[in-house]
C-alpha cells in the first residue's frame, strides 16, 4: 500500500466516523437516553450526514409544504420492556408516541405506518394483545395505521418485539410552533403532573407495590393542541417531554433558542405517589419520562388563555405554570429550589431508566 492510498484511508475513518464522543468507543445505553450523549451521537455522527433544512431544526418532526398544505412527518421507534405495564403496552405506546411527535409540530395527525420486529419464541397471544392494543389506540386518536412491514429474528437476538411507527399530519397555515421561538418573558407550562410514565415501568421491574398502582400516563395529547390552537394562543413551542424528562427537554430548547429558563420547583406537579417511589429508587422526576405530558411555552399576555384551553381538556385539568424564559444564563434552566436556593438543571447526562419507551 502506498502513503497517498494510506492516508486516503485515514481520511475516509476520519470523515466517517469522527471519534472520539466523550471518549465513547462504542455504543452504550446512555446513547439512548434523550439526554447528553444522545444529542452529541445526533450532533456529532448523523446531522453532519444528512444535514438539510427539514433536518436542522431537530424538531419533533419536519414540516414542509405539500400541493398548498403543510405537512408533519415523523417517525419513532419503541424497545420498552416491559412490553406490558400498568396503563399500557408497547403497542398503545407506539401509537400515542408518534400522534404526539406529530401534535408537538401542531399538527393533526392523520396516517401512520407500523413495522414489527417479533423474536423468535414470541407468544402469538402476546403479539395479538399488543395488535390489538395499537388498534384501539389508534382509533382513539382518530388515525388510520395504513401501511408497514414485519421482520422476525431469531431467538436471543431481540426482546420479544420492538416497533417503529411513522406518522403525518396536517399543520394549519397560523401554526408556527418552533423551538428558536421560545422568547424572553415567555411562560412555561406543563398540562400535568410530571414522571408517572417512567415510574409506572421502574415499579414494575422491581416490584414496588404502593398503596395506589402507579399507572403509566400514556396518552394522545392532539386535543390539548387543539384546545390551544382553538382558543387562539399563539403557542411559542411544544414539546413532550419524554426521554430525559422535563429537564432534559428543556435545556435542548433553551439551548436552541440561546436562552435561559428559570423553573419554581414549588410550581411543578408531582404526586405523592411518585414523588416517594422517586426517593425510594434514587431517581430525580424532572429527569424521568413522560408519555402523557406536554410542554408549551407561551407569551405571558397568553398564559391565562392557555391555562383554561388546557384545562378544559381532561388530560389538562393539571396543568400549571412552572416557570419562565429569561435573559440570564443562556442556553441553561436553572430552578429555585423550595428551600430559596437556586440551583442547575442540566440535560440528563447518563441512563436513568433503560428501555423506557
Amino acid at each position: 500500500m502506498t502513503n497517498d492510498e494510506l492516508t486516503g484511508d485515514v481520511s475516509l475513518l476520519t470523515a466517517s466516523c469522527p471519534l472520539p464522543i466523550t471518549n465513547y468507543k462504542q455504543i452504550v445505553l446512555a446513547h439512548g437516553s434523550g439526554g447528553k450523549l444522545s444529542h452529541q451521537l445526533i450532533e456529532k455522527m448523523v446531522l453532519p450526514q444528512f444535514r438539510n433544512d427539514l433536518l436542522e431544526p431537530l424538531h419533533d418532526g419536519a414540516i414542509f409544504s405539500l400541493n398548498g398544505e403543510r405537512v408533519a412527518f415523523s417517525t419513532d421507534s419503541f424497545v420498552v420492556s416491559p412490553i406490558f405495564f400498568p396503563g399500557g403496552d408497547i403497542g398503545k405506546l407506539a401509537v400515542h408516541g408518534t400522534v404526539n411527535d406529530l401534535a408537538m409540530c401542531g399538527a393533526r395527525p392523520l396516517y401512520l405506518s407500523a413495522s414489527f420486529i417479533l423474536e423468535e419464541g414470541l407468544p402469538m397471544e402476546d403479539f395479538w394483545r399488543v395488535v390489538q392494543s395499537m388498534h384501539a389506540a389508534a382509533d382513539d386518536a382518530g388515525v388510520k395505521l395504513v401501511t408497514g412491514d414485519t421482520k422476525v429474528v431469531d431467538r436471543g437476538k431481540a426482546d420479544k418485539i420492538f416497533i417503529n411507527t411513522s406518522g403525518i399530519g396536517i399543520v394549519p397555515n397560523e401554526v408556527n410552533i418552533h423551538p428558536a421561538r421560545a422568547t424572553v418573558g415567555d411562560k412555561i407550562i406543563v398540562s400535568g403532573p410530571i414522571a408517572v410514565h417512567g415510574i409506572a415501568i421502574m415499579s414494575v421491574r422491581e416490584g414496588l407495590e404502593f398503596e395506589t398502582e402507579i399507572a403509566s400516563d400514556t396518552a394522545p395529547l392532539h386535543k390539548l393542541v387543539d384546545a390551544l390552537i382553538a382558543a387562539g394562543i399563539d403557542i411559542h413551542v411544544l414539546r413532550d417531554p419524554t426521554r430525559g424528562g422535563v429537564t432534559s427537554a428543556l435545556s435542548e430548547i433553551a439551548q436552541t433558542a440561546n436562552v435561559g429558563m428559570l423553573l419554581n420547583e414549588a410550581s411543578i406537579p408531582i404526586s405523592e405517589e411518585v414523588k416517594g417511589a422517586c426517593e425510594i429508587l434514587g431517581l430525580d422526576p424532572l429527569y424521568v419520562a413522560n408519555e402523557g405530558k406536554l410542554l408549551a411555552i407561551v407569551a405571558n399576555e397568553d398564559v391565562e388563555a392557555a391555562l383554561r384551553a388546557l384545562r378544559s381538556v381532561s388530560l389538562g385539568e393539571k396543568a400549571a405554570v412552572i416557570g419562565e424564559v429569561v435573559n440570564e444564563h443562556p442556553g441553561f434552566v436553572m430552578m429555585k429550589t423550595r428551600v430559596g436556593g437556586t440551583r442547575v438543571v442540566d440535560m440528563l447526562s447518563g441512563e436513568q431508566l433503560p428501555r423506557i419507551c
